[in-house]
């Protein structure tokens, strides 16, 4: 295009044409002075350019942007802060400018993956704020993802309680105690007592923050309420859009033999939980009759081959990649295929022919892999049992599913099993006691009870049959230089470990420097502590010391199983992971179609962060909804005393674990006496400065529940003496006019609530 004409030998202005045009077509921001030098407009000329210009904005040509640029109307700035607003028909999400001040509704656009590095922090999710990149495609434009500015800041999660010129939203997050002012015509009809969404307004300078609602979810006593907040607090997809629906039902093909080997005569069992949903492994073991392996042992492990079902790509791939993995509560799950698969399809119902991808490991009768295969089979499960079915049947009492089996199958299983214990106590993973609570509901989803998860030799059975199988999968991987995901778990940090060594000197307990660390160094300590009053405070804070196990293509080995290579291939139904190691051992071993392709190779990097993320995501939500349940599990025992132990200590106070259900809450430290309380970090415990009365982490104390709200999940408790009085009583804390506010030194005072010492204390991570 010119940019510079003549016209009877004068120097003329760009036409409104040319000015749209270059503004349009430039990759950079346009102002008066760019345009200026473009057309080579210079001196006095620039008067008459400026009007020009102005006078276009007036007509609607030109919008005005930031710092004095200028774009074509209706056209989109480069970068811009979006909201992510909905999903396509493929499940992908869509957004629309935070911002935008021209008439009609603001356009939608598809938001897609920024590049090879995948932002930090947690998936975007409907609902989020992001910082996109506006290009301009053949079809429009597109939003390309830069990072995510907020997750769901300016969307609260909240029950809607009617007042006085309008309503209040009161927000189900336990960091966020200030409510929300709803004006009449923004509570879009919320009624007392429902659960809604509420979207941020400009705020005014004074007052409770302005919102609207967005979106209603029903009453918050409605059964299932409490996962549902988990559920919409951290954007866990739960509906499946149509083309996955579509795909699942139209597209599964059948599996038939073909190349597959036959290993239906094979009696293959699953072993799964009482209130398994679905079931994606069987398990045979039987005596290896080599003379050359005496006493050796042969185990199958086979894992439904979702990778037939879920091919690279499809609307199916999209939603599983999306949703990472399945989120389990107490009354739900939320899962990463449509049940048609994960519930049927790929699940190993016993009696139905199932396609599966199997690994035949041999060991010898010290439980060392001599060698393993894999196949893609055709599998027929021979029964599915439960783990205390399986126990009790070897145990003595089989009842009628597992007693014809005992002989066959699950004593062989168990002997194979001996052998594999013998090369784990030579192997020396970290051994931790950390005891699992499972939350019982009645036929109302009401919680009836916390009980204690038992912990069989036929978990440990299965668990060490897939460690192995794992393993496996990533050497196979590793020899054939394919690429995967391992599921890597690195070294403690120094750092972490120094913190350690200092909590270990103040409990007499050795921990050298100069060492090369292996989980039997910890194993050590744990040993030396097991069965005294330390043991639960030390398998705590070695829990604390280690580092977050992840996916990655790079292997680092897995420092807490003590092994060098691992990757996950035992759960597909539940982890996309594992489809991922399925899908590059079909590649590697030229098994057939569904392979890894060279696109999902090349974005590893960029799919292992997002998964990590959506397990933290999972995480994160299935915590919260558990200390909701036991927040309302608890609400009608307010004033009752229990036994618990301080499982943190911060600088805010301590918070204790009930022995009974593992309930956790939190005791101010404005509450603990008259006395400043000194936090000692390094020994997990807050001094009294007068006193020298020490509450220590994994100390035993006595407490009374003095406060229970499910809605957010917290609990406070109350201090007691042996005697069953409030502690505080014997410094005199408690008078008449309240909870006294001693000063610290220098001046400071401890603070002025056990509300803000709570919020304050929740503040800070606990890992």
């Amino acid at each position: 295009m010119a940019r510079r004409s003549e016209h009877k030998g004068k120097r003329r202005l760009p036409t409104k044409a040319e000015v749209l045009e270059f503004v349009q077509s430039s990759p950079s921001r346009v102002g008066k002075r760019e345009i200026a030098r473009a057309f080579h407009v210079s001196g006095a000329d620039r008067i008459p350019l400026k009007a020009l210009l102005s006078e276009m904005a007036d007509e609607g040509l030109l919008d005005r942007g930031p710092g004095k640029s200028l774009k074509k109307h209706g056209d989109l700035p480069s970068v811009a802060v979006l909201d992510v607003v909905d999903t396509d028909p493929d499940g992908e999400l869509l957004v629309e400018p935070v911002s935008w001040p021209q008439d009609g509704p603001p356009p939608r656009l598809l938001l897609t993956p920024g590049g090879s590095a995948t932002p930090a922090g947690p998936p975007a999710g409907v609902g989020d704020r992001v910082l996109a990149r506006i290009v301009r495609t053949d079809d429009g434009y597109e939003a390309r993802l830069i990072r995510t500015i907020s997750a769901s800041a300016h969307r609260i999660l909240g029950v809607y309680h009617p007042a006085a010129g309008g309503g209040r939203v009161q927000p189900v997050d336990r960091k966020t105690r200030t409510e929300l002012l709803v004006a009449p015509e923004d509570g879009a009809g919320a009624e007392a007592g429902e659960l809604v969404v509420a979207e941020l307004l400009p705020q005014r300078r004074y007052g409770l923050k302005r919102a609207r609602i967005r979106e209603r979810l029903g009453s918050v006593r409605d059964v299932g309420a409490i996962s549902l907040i988990a559920i919409h607090a951290h954007n866990i997809p739960v509906d499946f859009p149509e083309p996955v629906l579509a795909e699942t039902t139209s597209a599964a093909p059948v599996a038939r033999l073909d190349r597959r080997t036959d290993l239906r005569a094979l009696p293959l069992v699953t072993i799964d939980p009482e209130d398994a949903r679905d079931h994606d492994d069987a398990v045979w073991a039987g005596a290896d009759d080599d003379p050359a392996n005496a006493g050796g042992w042969i185990v199958v492990v086979a894992i439904a081959d979702v990778a037939h079902y879920v091919r690279p790509g499809g609307a199916l791939d999209r939603e599983a990649r999306r949703r990472g993995n399945s989120c389990y509560f107490p009354d739900r799950v939320v899962p990463m295929l449509p049940e048609q698969l994960s519930a049927d399809l790929c699940s190993l119902i016993d009696g139905a022919d199932r396609p599966c991808l199997a690994v035949r490991m041999v060991f010898d009768a010290n439980g060392r892999k001599k060698r393993h295969a894999f196949v893609r089979g055709l599998m027929r499960s021979a029964a599915t049992l439960t783990y205390s079915q399986v126990q009790h049947a070897v145990d003595g009492t089989p009842d009628d599913a597992a007693g014809p089996l005992l002989d066959p199958v699950l004593r062989p299983l168990y002997g194979a099993y001996g052998a594999l214990v013998c090369a784990r106590t030579k192997r020396q993973p970290l051994d931790l006691d950390m005891p699992e609570r499972r939350i019982v509901l009645d036929e109302s989803g009401v919680v009836a009870a916390i009980q204690t998860r038992e912990r069989f030799d036929a978990h440990r059975l299965i668990e060490e049959f897939m460690i192995a199988a794992n393993v496996c999968a990533a050497e196979t991987l590793e020899k054939r230089q394919t690429a995967c995901v391992y599921r890597v778990h690195e070294t403690p940090a120094q750092d972490k470990v120094e913190a350690l060594r200092t909590f270990l000197q103040t409990l007499g307990i050795p921990f050298a420097r100069a060492q090369v660390l292996t989980p039997a160094v910890f194993n050590r300590v744990l040993d030396r502590v097991k069965g005294t009053p330390h043991q639960h405070v030390v398998n705590e804070v070695v829990l604390r010391t280690q580092m977050q196990a992840n996916y990655s293509p790079d292997n680092v080995g897995h420092f807490g199983l003590n092994l060098q290579r691992y990757a996950h291939f035992t759960s597909p139904i539940r982890r996309y992971a594992d489809l991922i190691v399925h899908r590059a051992l079909i590649r590697a071993l030229d098994f057939g179609d569904g392979g890894l392709t060279a696109a999902a190779v090349a974005g590893l990097s960029e799919t292992a962060l997002h998964i990590s993320q959506c397990e933290r995501r999972a995480l994160a939500a299935e915590r919260e909804s558990t200390d909701r349940y036991l927040a309302a599990y608890m609400a009608d025992r307010v004033g009752t005393q229990f036994r618990g132990r301080i499982s943190g200590v911060t600088r805010f106070g301590l918070f204790v674990a009930l022995e009974e259900t593992g309930a956790d809450g939190f005791i101010p430290i404005s509450t603990l006496g008259a006395e400043f309380f000194v936090h000692d970090e390094g020994a997990h415990a807050l001094v009294g400065e007068r006193s020298g009365r020490t509450y220590r982490l994994g100390d035993a104390v006595d407490v009374r529940l003095a406060e229970a709200t499910p809605i957010t999940g917290g609990l406070r408790f109350e201090l007691l003496d042996q005697d069953g009085a409030p502690a505080v009583a014997r410094t005199g804390a408690r008078r008449a006019g309240g909870p006294s506010r001693p000063m610290a030194p220098h001046g400071r005072t401890k603070p002025k609530s056990a509300g803000k010492v709570a919020r304050a204390a929740r503040k800070s991570p606990r890992k």
